[in-house]
């Protein structure tokens, strides 16, 4: 017997209309604005809606609703999503990829480029910050390095699982700099979200070789087998270490 067609699922802009009052006594008056959000439907009648900027792209944390909630709350402009924010959506993907591409191809000034027009639609978007982030690094510009730096440890969304390499070559770039205590203080601020993560203890553990803490390396070198016993670059680290200083013959940062 044939199956139900599924459901379609909800994925564009939905709107809702906010009032507030405007100025006081006799010329106070009521203004209605217009907000939208990016909805997108997930499993178990759950709903992502995320809040879109004044460039019309879908920008800052995520929240989660019900689809009731959603459909009593919101309602959908379909003309909106198709004519306006998905055109821009799909030119701030464009740019991140560009950026990404003229990176990986050592053209970190074009790269720059795309990554600002990428931020110039979406100042808190994940991949871009992180990728200008690079490009000063790479650039041995360590001052813009670090303002990206100081805006992304505020930015949770720049520690989720999806962004794990993004934020694992950022904290490497970071100690290839010399920038030791950034490095660590930007791991820490990972550690929050990846308690279980034995990479990113080997990282902190590099962090700290290189600047002769063996002690702690040590702790982060075992923390990582603790989490990975079998993790053999860890196990190896651990002992050169055990050789003291003599046993630490630095490779090139990796």
């Amino acid at each position: 017997m044939a199956c139900c067609p599924t459901e379609e699922r909800i994925k564009g802009a939905f709107s809702t209309a906010k009032t507030s009052k405007v100025g006081t006594g006799a010329t106070a008056k009521k203004v209605s604005t217009t907000i939208y959000v990016f909805a997108e439907e997930l499993e178990d009648d759950k709903i992502k809606i995320q809040a879109v900027n004044e460039n019309h792209v879908p920008t800052g944390p995520t929240r989660t609703i019900s689809r009731d909630d959603l459909l009593r709350d919101f309602f959908p402009d379909p003309e909106y999503y198709h004519k306006t924010m998905l055109p821009q959506m799909r030119e701030l993907a464009k740019q991140i990829a560009s950026g990404e591409r003229h990176l990986k191809n050592g053209q970190p000034f074009t790269a720059e480029l795309s990554f600002a027009n990428a931020l110039n639609l979406d100042e808190q978007n994940i991949r871009a910050n992180f990728g200008i982030g690079l490009v000063y690094l790479r650039r041995g510009e360590k001052e813009k390095a670090l303002e990206v730096l100081r805006r992304l440890v505020t930015l949770d969304a720049a520690f989720e699982k999806r962004h794990k390499h993004l934020f694992n070559e950022f904290g490497i770039n970071l100690r290839r700099n010399g920038m030791y205590e950034q490095a660590l203080d930007y791991y820490g601020r990972a550690l929050d979200f990846a308690k279980d993560d034995e990479h990113l203890f080997f990282n902190i553990a590099r962090t700290h070789i290189e600047r002769r803490d063996l002690g702690r390396a040590r702790e982060a070198l075992e923390q990582a087998l603790a989490i990975n016993p079998g993790f053999a670059e860890a196990r190896d680290y651990l002992a050169k270490l055990a050789r003291g200083p003599a046993g630490l013959k630095l490779t090139p940062s990796s």
